[in-house]
């Protein structure tokens, strides 16, 4: 990763059995950091006795960020109520813990917003990973203070709402994602993505914000440092 380019990952968890795995991974390399968090889609094998579990890892070395915590509602499983409840839990344990949330969500944009006003995420602060919402809904977490993640959807030529959305924001509010193994970026669409794509997501928003590519590595830099709190990186 760092001979092509790639300075650091933080490579985020999503099933209770991945959570453990990337808290492992980042004793192992050193430019990997960490994100604890349940996805949503998986939320419905949750207990009690993980999450006491899960909740323990934050006291381990490089664990930058809770996530990746959120709604889906693409799928009707698990149920909305099943997966509101964890994400307002995990909310709370960001707050606890005083770490940056990733937030994904599906389909749920306006119960997304609700719930992060009612549990001030913007106290915490955060990442919308993989943001695909339309502008205006950019506009509502834009005023929550957070991050918008974006990644190889950017390259797609069908991607007319994100591409409005990201001529709307400041560069400074961006960060590059990979979303491993899903959305590799064209002329890579429909292999399993690779964080050593990431540059041509680089020239996708340069072109976009008519910015030079140097300005987008710099610029997406120095917000992930600040988004993770990774000051020493």
């Amino acid at each position: 990763m760092r001979e092509q380019g790639v300075g650091v990952i933080v490579n985020v968890s999503a099933a209770y059995d991945s959570c453990e795995k990337v808290v492992d991974m980042v004793q192992k390399y050193p430019f990997m950091y960490a994100a604890v968090g349940i996805h949503p889609d998986e939320v419905g094998s949750l207990t009690e006795e993980r999450f006491a579990r899960m909740e323990e890892l934050f006291q381990r070395d490089k664990v930058v960020a809770v996530g990746e915590i959120g709604l889906d509602y693409y799928w009707k499983e698990p149920e909305r109520e099943i997966q509101k409840k964890w994400f307002v839990r995990q909310l709370k344990l960001a707050k606890e813990c005083g770490l940056p949330v990733v937030i994904h969500s599906r389909d749920a944009a306006r119960d997304t917003a609700e719930i992060m006003r009612e549990q001030k995420a913007e106290e915490t602060g955060g990442v919308i990973h993989c943001y695909s919402y339309t502008r205006e809904m950019a506009e509502t977490f834009l005023d929550m203070g957070f991050y918008f993640g974006i990644g190889g959807a950017l390259t797609f030529q069908n991607a007319r709402k994100l591409k409005e959305a990201v001529a709307y924001l400041p560069l400074e509010k961006i960060v590059l994602e990979t979303d491993c193994p899903y959305l590799a970026p064209a002329p890579n669409r429909g292999r399993r993505n690779s964080s050593l794509y990431l540059p041509y997501v680089v020239t996708a928003l340069a072109e976009l914000k008519g910015v030079s590519e140097e300005t987008v590595r710099k610029t997406t830099w120095e917000n992930a440092v600040k988004l993770y709190r990774m000051d020493e990186a």
